[in-house]
């Protein structure tokens, strides 16, 4: 079962590379008789940009993508490394690169932009009036309150000179943004904090948010100020020269992993691509599904939430794996998989981690209170450890009952 599982998790994965979502795009060919400015961010954009390279090959004249890893392989594609998940100042050097390319473009070139996770640290462009120390103050002070990731996007947007369409804005190229979802409900407004896209929030809904969860008096005084004069203000309406093509989703690597375990033999159910709550509240869900399926699999995607308890290693997909393994216990009937589909999870270098009963230990407990799922599933060999996958979609879960 084990080895079932895993070839189902990475058979979902592979279906939402950038190898086998540019190669075969029928849009993408009909471009291969212009020149094309190649630009991009996020945990995809080397590997987005590498097989751009080998559907346009000299017909990129400029680009430059931005990640999180060093990468030597592109040779018409310039990579900046920049931070993640942490905006520094990397990240802002990162955004003036991309800001002063695109704004440079004349009204008859054509650019595409490759937009997938990670971009929202990766690449930043401050108002004047802002510091980065006022950006983390501020965006500690969101987190450490609880304040839910939507709003949060709300307040960075609009102390940013590129997101929420402001990059679009800066250019009069026409272009095509090709897009890695990693946001449930694949919102465009989301996604990478919506560079080229534009931004239905206003300044007010930002200073709004800061109201709503008494933060206002907390936050740098530079911050309060942009706010209360309404000096940064987002596009509203899209950019008619750019068009957004989603070409990869968790709802397109939840329909691979069906396939694949239809293929091997399993009836097989996609419940959701949406989970999003809490690790505990997910947890109970996924294994109150288990037991009144009666499908040999269940295949889930999404995002849950964690709250950090301890200083020990491991990530949202490791804790939900745990938590899972507390209520099925006393099933010895049920596997489970929980990973992250860009192959990272939190502070570790593992993508997730497999369970069954065998795995169960009285201490789990004591590993859970102090966040340190990864050690507990070290110790049981129950990792699953695949490197980066070069693409990000949120993450996939799987159980197999047998």
């Amino acid at each position: 079962m084990i080895d079932d599982i895993k070839e189902i998790y990475s058979y979902a994965v592979n279906g939402v590379k950038p190898e086998n979502l540019i190669g075969n795009n029928r849009y993408l060919k009909s471009l291969t008789d212009k020149n094309i400015y190649l630009f991009g961010s996020g945990k995809a954009s080397v590997s987005m940009a590498f097989e751009m390279e080998k559907l346009f090959g000299d017909k990129i004249i400029d680009g430059v993508v931005i990640s999180p890893y060093d990468d030597e392989s592109l040779k018409r594609v310039k990579v900046v490394k920049s931070s993640h998940p942490l905006p520094s100042y990397k990240s802002l050097e990162a955004g003036k690169i991309l800001y002063d390319k695109l704004s440079s473009l004349e009204k008859d070139d054509f650019f595409i932009y490759l937009l997938s996770g990670g971009s929202s640290s990766l690449i930043e462009l401050l108002h004047p009036l802002i510091s980065l120390k006022d950006l983390e103050v501020t965006t500690n002070i969101l987190l450490q309150n609880g304040v839910p990731i939507k709003e949060i996007n709300i307040v960075r947007k609009h102390l940013s000179l590129i997101k929420g369409g402001q990059l679009g804005a800066c250019t009069k190229a026409s272009g095509v943004v090709l897009v890695i979802s990693d946001v449930i409900g694949d919102d465009l407004e989301a996604i990478g904090s919506a560079p080229l896209f534009f931004d239905s929030s206003t300044i007010l809904d930002a200073k709004e948010v800061l109201l709503k969860y008494k933060l206002f008096k907390r936050i740098p005084k530079s911050v309060k100020e942009l706010f209360e004069y309404s000096l940064n203000e987002t596009p509203k309406e899209p950019n008619k020269n750019i068009e957004h093509i989603i070409i990869g989703s968790n709802k397109i690597a939840l329909k691979e992993a069906r396939c694949k375990a239809l293929s091997l033999g399993y009836s097989c159910d996609i419940v959701t691509d949406s989970l999003q709550e809490d690790v505990n509240i997910v947890a109970k869900k996924i294994v109150e599904t288990i037991l009144q399926s009666e499908k040999e699999v269940l295949i889930f995607g999404g995002e849950c939430t964690v709250k950090v308890t301890g200083d020990g290693k491991g990530g949202r997909n490791q804790e939900l794996v745990l938590r899972v393994l507390e209520l099925i216990k006393e099933y010895e009937n049920i596997t489970f998989l929980s990973a992250g589909s860009d192959g990272i999870d939190g502070n570790s270098k593992a993508a997730g981690g497999i369970v069954d009963n065998k795995s169960y230990r009285g201490d789990l407990p004591v590993f859970l209170e102090n966040s340190d799922s990864y050690h507990y599933l070290k110790r049981e060999n129950n990792l699953l450890v695949t490197g980066e996958s070069g693409t990000n979609v949120m993450d996939i879960m799987i159980a197999m009952k047998g």
